[in-house]
């Protein structure tokens, strides 16, 4: 196997948790775009297993998994580099005691050399589109989540110009 340092595989997983029609965004401060919470797979741990740990790392809280929404081969560049990603994306519940105030930075903490920071957001399309919130197909379904699990492959291209 060669190793090529300027292009990265990684294995995401992440939670898409919802409360009064708005769904849980993140980013780290130093990047210009949000996402979904969650991380990097360890090895030897399920993908629900993932999700639970970088929940409670992230957010100090204990979620509980509901089901897989999509699975998602994403390719980008970011930082100079060339991003093959494998996302697995989960609606997740956040416990009740979690705060919730729509539009406003509700979490931080730090997370190795990055701060990251929490907000609830409204779940519609247009709102995740104003954000820049990659991958970027889910501001297309994120009024309509699909029943079953969705397999994508999916571009979001130079993630450093957008």
């Amino acid at each position: 196997m060669k190793f090529k340092p300027d292009r990265i595989f990684q294995m995401r997983i992440a939670g898409l948790g919802f409360r009064d029609g708005h769904v849980l965004v993140h980013r780290a401060t130093h990047e210009p775009f949000w996402t979904f919470p969650g991380g990097r797979a360890e090895v030897g741990e399920t993908s629900e297993e993932t999700l639970k740990r970088e929940m409670v790392e992230e957010l100090c809280a204990e979620v509980s998994v509901e089901r897989l929404l999509w699975s998602v081969e994403n390719f980008f560049d970011y930082e100079g580099k060339q991003w093959h990603e494998l996302g697995l994306y989960y609606l997740m519940h956040l416990p009740e005691h979690f705060p919730f105030r729509s539009g406003e930075i509700v979490h931080r903490i730090k997370d190795g050399k990055s701060e990251l920071e929490f907000k609830w957001v409204p779940a519609t399309r247009a709102s995740l589109a104003a954000l820049d919130i990659p991958p970027y197909f889910i501001a297309d379904e994120i009024e309509n989540l699909p029943p079953t699990p969705r397999h994508l492959v999916w571009r979001d291209g130079d993630l450093d110009i957008k």
